[in-house]
């Protein structure tokens, strides 16, 4: 039996498709593909439930109604709002859970998009192994990182695509919807992240029935076919069953389809006047082609005497400038050297980028996504932190590196940012990598390459006061492998 679940095409710009697969007897996958807050946003979500038919359908229908009623009251903040919707979808699973022994071993995995097509951008929010793709410019980038041991070696290179699709441990997954009694008492639980989506772009969303069975590659060729996205799903979940379908298959598609503001480049034409005719012939082709012929100007008596006084003139020139270039190198070791002023360089757009994420954001997570920002970026001054709190996380390869001409601290805390957290940048070439008042200082799977200083936290204590407290020892853990959280493993399947 093969059950089908699609969509409701509305302008082709989104569309989504669920299949069983051919092993499979039933479906724990679910989607969601539709308009949002007066069809301002595109809510694209995928949930692949973990449990069989102990719970694993029903914890993916639990999930997709606590989203859809959470996003029924938008808020501003949009990602504070999509990690809300996993709480209350984990949540509900939790009491499911409690309430009935059957269903005490199901959870899901998803991932939840909201396109905001009007001003070219998309959020996300991502638990397990489901993945977000973007496509552009006929290139397929992974968005999300898939939450296992096995998605962790292909995510670092340590193995390759086709080694990871056909892994013994592909399925066993370190987090998901449905595990924990509470998402925000681990900041690091849900991954998050918004990006650019410019007209053309289009994002996949998808289970890992698709990805499991279809490489890179051949999802890259049919998604940029010239075809609907209705046709562009059916062949994705063809092709998955075509090469065994061994898992429920799940696709969504949401696609920027915007004209582009790029244009192609026309030679100007020229404008043609008409004919006058008591004027006679002004059109453009008649006065280009009329030969033009320049008679050189007679020379005579005033026009040799004028060369003559510009030759002396020039000479006098040449002595004077002579002298006065010999009474400046002999006066150069008299006189003291001047001071050198350097002018400080502007910053550039990207430094300025990060430094407003810092400063503009309304909560205290801010997330540094390498596909927003030119790697590496290049600082010219401190970047600022003047928040109380403030978990500074990188998603994908982030560096910071010295601009040339600047050698100071890559981060400047003030004194009224009483706690940080960094997690996961690349620090490279400053002589202090963070440079600390008082503050109480985290580091995750952070690299300081060619520091003087990793670290300089400065302790501001009154003048001429009775001082007391204790600075304790500080141990910081190195580790050739980045950590990964938290340990526990469940089988999906």
């Amino acid at each position: 039996m093969i059950l089908k679940t699609q969509a409701k095409l509305m302008d082709d710009q989104f569309f989504g498709l669920t299949d069983t697969g051919k092993e499979r007897e039933n479906n724990e996958d679910t989607f969601i593909a539709q308009r949002h807050a007066n069809n301002r946003f595109i809510i694209a979500g995928v949930i692949d439930g973990v449990g069989g038919y102990s719970g694993g359908e029903i914890a993916a229908l639990f999930a997709k109604e606590a989203i859809l009623q959470r996003l029924e009251k938008p808020s501003e903040e949009i990602i504070p709002m999509l990690i809300d919707c996993f709480n209350q979808a984990n949540e509900k699973i939790l009491t499911e859970k409690i309430q009935v022994k059957e269903h005490n071993s199901m959870a899901c995995v998803a991932t939840l998009a909201l396109a905001d097509i009007e001003n070219n951008q998309f959020y996300y929010v991502h638990v397990g192994d489901t993945r977000l793709y973007l496509l552009r410019d006929g290139s397929l980038v992974k968005i999300s990182h898939d939450q296992s041991f096995v998605g962790y070696l292909e995510d670092s290179g340590r193995i390759d695509e086709q080694t990871a699709m056909t892994h013994p441990k592909r399925n066993e997954i370190n987090k998901a919807l449905g595990f924990e009694a509470m998402l925000t008492h681990d900041v690091d639980y849900a991954e998050t992240g918004q990006s650019p989506f410019l007209p053309g772009d289009i994002i996949l969303l998808c289970s890992d029935g698709l990805t499991d069975m279809v490489g890179k590659a051949e999802i890259t060729t049919i998604i940029t076919k010239n075809n609907s996205l209705k046709d562009k799903c059916q062949e994705l979940i063809n092709t998955a069953n075509n090469h065994g379908g061994r898992d429920n298959i799940t696709v969504v598609l949401v696609q920027n389809n915007k004209q582009s503001l790029i244009h192609d480049v026309t030679m100007p034409v020229a404008i043609t006047k008409k004919k006058d005719e008591k004027a006679g012939p002004t059109t453009t082709e008649q006065v280009q082609d009329k030969p033009i012929t320049l008679q050189p100007a007679p020379v005579g008596k005033k026009t040799t005497g004028l060369i003559t006084m510009l030759t002396i003139l020039m000479l006098i020139f040449l002595v004077t400038s002579i002298w006065l270039y010999v009474q400046q190198t002999n006066e150069k070791n008299t006189l003291p050297p001047k001071a050198v002023f350097k002018v400080a360089k502007k910053r550039n757009s990207q430094e300025i980028k990060l430094q407003n994420a810092i400063d503009h954001a309304k909560g205290y997570i801010v997330i540094i996504e390498d596909t927003a920002y030119k790697m590496p970026i290049l600082i010219s001054r401190a970047i600022q932190v003047n928040k109380d709190s403030l978990l500074l996380k990188a998603n994908g390869k982030v560096e910071l590196k010295s601009d040339p001409d600047y050698k100071g601290a890559a981060f400047n805390l003030a004194a009224r940012c009483k706690s940080m957290v960094l997690d996961s940048l690349v620090i490279n070439n400053f002589n202090i990598g963070v440079l600390a008042f008082n503050t109480s200082l985290s580091l995750k799977n952070m690299r300081f390459i060619n520091c003087m200083a990793a670290l300089e936290n400065v302790f501001v204590i009154p003048d001429q006061k009775y001082i007391n407290g204790k600075v304790t020892a500080v141990r910081f853990k190195d580790d050739s492998l980045p950590v990964t959280g938290k340990r526990k493993v469940w089988n999906k399947k």
